[in-house]
């Protein structure tokens, strides 16, 4: 008994399976499915009304048709729409109908034309209008003594400009059918097909599909796709760079490390401001690698079904682990990494951190990864949860700056490989000019300054191309068509010049590039000046350039005995600096040498400050002496070269736009230009530690006037 048992279970298995006796039954049903789906559409074709074989007219055409008489009869259909008929003779001689009159002859079963009209009434009195133009027409010429003596003239000349119109209405019996069963019969269709899926997925053992919203949604890159990005393409990073090369060099050649005892790192965590090239990193690490690159965004972890998105990470590391070695890379992994529970809120996204669980799970838990490494980008590392950035999981942090001028000069011959340039592009200028741009800034002012010179209709990019896209990436496109009065223009030029008056007179004011007058963006006016890359601040700097910032209002001030709102701006980056100055950089002899900065942001999610109300009240002083310190010097500054002031403002107010080397001529050239190029000394940037110098970003200013009033 048991040997026939295992021969009928061989034979089964070895032979063809038999079919399923419920599927004659079912296939006969998705047949009746079918017939239903035909009929449906054949009582849809059949509904449809012989209006889509006319040409539709508007009232114009039909005005033509009626004044000359041709038309037969016109039929109103459905009390919606008009078949207009026309004359035999009329088609016959006349080219006017040739859109109707095909190789076949003429459509006999409805209308020729079709006019849509919105109510019938007012259909009826216009046709009665164009009827009694007619016979105004045509009765122009007789005299009223013989239409008072021949009646039935004028009879006969009425009956033929009257115009016979008729009604009809069609048969709607299936558009009703359709109506009412219609949405019932897609719905039982929609659920017997979606059934049919499922049934043979779960035979299946699962597979694509509604069942397949747990599977990674991963993009591999391997062998047979590439991304075509090498690290040859990253122009600058030579930082970062290096380290990532040295995450592949782990992968080709891991006897070279683990010789020695040591391990592979299982995950790197690529840090830095956006457009700095994290992702272009990456890409780069998928065109070098020669194992299975696997790319994900964090959101793509993120579903509205409950579990799916720690479902696609155990399906993401199960396929990496088959294709091991390989490695993972996963962008803005702060969309799925930010810290549980934070600020209290527990329980706020338990979906989210389940999801994180399973990601710090999958990194380093109870099994094993091989040969798997992780990458990640963010720049928001300040919001992960510490577990994820612990060691052993991201065992290396790799910070992605902005870059520095070299860098930049890098970047610029990148970019400029496809782009047919004239003859002055100098990239140092350029890359001196754009101080504080990312990748992605440079990116765009190749691409914008391409965009610049086709618009001028140049066969080669020029420098001024170059400036022109530079400024209008900072300050917006101009808008010489903004209406300006006089006095209003008069106060902007005024403005703009105490910032580039005392900005040259000051030791540490910012070289001034140029200085505008002509409305950009939401500025009625800007002073481009060109900051110093400084690794570190000093207290006179600072002070120097919220000094800078409150000589517009100071101008106005002194020379019109009245401020304006256009000093928002200034106002608003002053008071923030001055701010910084003293909570965050310990600048202050009052306060002291604290700093109130949190670097992890984690302050950002609590409701009380980090000090007491008396050192908020320390602080409020200690900010408004600075900016009125400031203020009252930049007004001394401007009452010294009062009569050089008032130069330079005609001289901007005359021509809109002035250089440095206007500026030069009034004021003369600035002595501790040259002694600051002397003290430039070019240092090597340290491998970042734990306790690190806080750096302060330089970034091109644009001294902007917001021309909104305040309340």
């Amino acid at each position: 008994m048991q040997d026939n048992t295992n021969n009928e279970n061989q034979n089964r298995g070895q032979g063809t399976p038999k079919r399923n006796p419920k599927r004659k039954g079912s296939d006969w049903f998705m047949y009746i499915i079918y017939a239903i789906i035909i009929v449906t559409l054949g009582g849809l074709w059949l509904s449809g009304d012989s209006k889509k074989n006319n040409a539709e007219i508007g009232w114009s055409k039909l005005d033509q048709i009626l004044r000359r008489g041709d038309q037969e009869k016109i039929v109103v259909v459905d009390k919606e729409y008009a078949e207009i008929f026309i004359k035999e003779e009329a088609l016959e001689k006349d080219t006017a109908y040739k859109d109707i009159v095909g190789d076949q002859g003429k459509v006999k079963e409805s209308g020729h034309y079709t006019y849509k009209f919105i109510d019938v009434e007012s259909f009826k009195s216009d046709l009665d209008k164009v009827a009694q133009q007619n016979f105004e027409r045509d009765t122009a010429g007789i005299d009223d003594s013989v239409m008072t003596a021949n009646p039935d003239l004028i009879n006969q000349i009425r009956r033929n400009n009257h115009i016979e119109l008729s009604s009809r209405e069609n048969d709607h019996t299936w558009e009703k059918v359709i109506y009412w069963f219609g949405p019932l019969l897609l719905l039982v269709i929609f659920f017997v097909i979606m059934s049919r899926v499922a049934n043979r997925q779960m035979g299946g053992g699962g597979g694509g599909g509604i069942f397949s919203v747990g599977k990674s949604k991963a993009k591999i890159y391997d062998g047979k796709t590439s991304t075509n990005v090498t690290f040859k393409d990253v122009a600058g990073l030579a930082g970062a760079k290096e380290e990532v090369v040295e995450v592949v060099d782990f992968l080709k050649n891991p006897k070279k490390y683990t010789a020695l005892g040591g391990k592979i790192p299982k995950g790197v965590l690529l840090v830095g401001p956006p457009g700095t090239g994290k992702t272009l990193l990456a890409k780069a690490v998928a065109g070098e690698a020669n194992v299975p690159f696997f790319s994900m965004s964090g959101s793509d972890f993120v579903e509205m079904f409950v579990g799916v998105g720690a479902s696609r990470v155990r399906d993401l590391f199960e396929e990496a682990k088959k294709k091991a070695p390989c490695i993972i890379f996963i962008d803005e992994i702060d969309a799925v990494g930010r810290a549980r529970s934070r600020g209290g809120l527990s329980n706020a996204n338990d979906e989210r951190e389940n999801t994180l669980n399973q990601l710090l799970t999958e990194m380093d838990g109870f099994g094993t990864n091989n040969g798997v490494i992780v990458m990640a980008a963010t720049n928001r590392a300040d919001i992960l949860d510490k577990a994820l950035l612990r060691a052993g999981r991201f065992d290396r942090q790799i910070y992605v700056e902005l870059p520095d001028i070299d860098e930049r000069k890098a970047i610029f011959e990148v970019h400029m490989k496809g782009l047919k340039l004239g003859n002055d592009i100098d990239k140092d200028f350029l890359s001196k000019q754009t101080p504080g741009f990312s990748g992605a800034d440079i990116a765009n002012v190749c691409n914008e300054a391409a965009l610049v010179a086709a618009r001028k209709d140049k066969a080669l990019i020029e420098k001024q191309d170059f400036l022109d896209a530079i400024d209008r990436i900072i300050g917006g496109l101009e808008k010489r068509s903004k209406v300006i009065t006089t006095e209003e223009k008069r106060t902007i030029a005024y403005h703009e010049s105490g910032h580039a008056s005392v900005s040259w007179q000051l030791r540490w004011g910012q070289p001034l590039v140029k200085v505008t007058i002509v409305p950009r963006g939401k500025a009625l006016g800007a002073a481009w000046y060109l900051p110093e890359e400084r690794q570190i601040t000093t207290y006179e700097q600072m002070f120097d350039e919220i000094t800078s910032l409150v000589a517009g209002r100071a101008a106005e001030e002194i020379v019109f005995g009245q401020i304006s709102t256009g000093a928002l701006n200034d106002l608003e980056r002053a008071t923030k600096m001055a701010f910084s100055l003293v909570a965050y950089y310990g600048m202050s002899p009052k306060v002291g040498n604290i700093s109130y900065y949190d670097s992890t942001g984690q302050s950002e999610w609590n409701f009380t400050k980090p000090f007491s109300e008396q050192t908020n009240e320390a602080i409020d002083s200690e900010v408004k002496r600075l900016v009125e310190e400031a203020y009252q010097r930049s007004k001394e500054i401007i009452l010294s070269s009062r009569d050089k002031l008032d130069e330079l403002a005609k001289v901007l107010f005359e021509r809109e736009v002035i250089f440095r080397e206007d500026v030069e001529k009034i004021y003369g050239s600035r002595p501790w230009e040259d002694e600051k190029k002397e003290d430039e000394v070019k240092i090597e940037k340290p491998v970042a530690a734990k306790d690190e110098i806080t750096v302060e970003k330089t970034e091109t200013t644009s001294n902007e006037e917001n021309d909104e009033s305040e309340s």
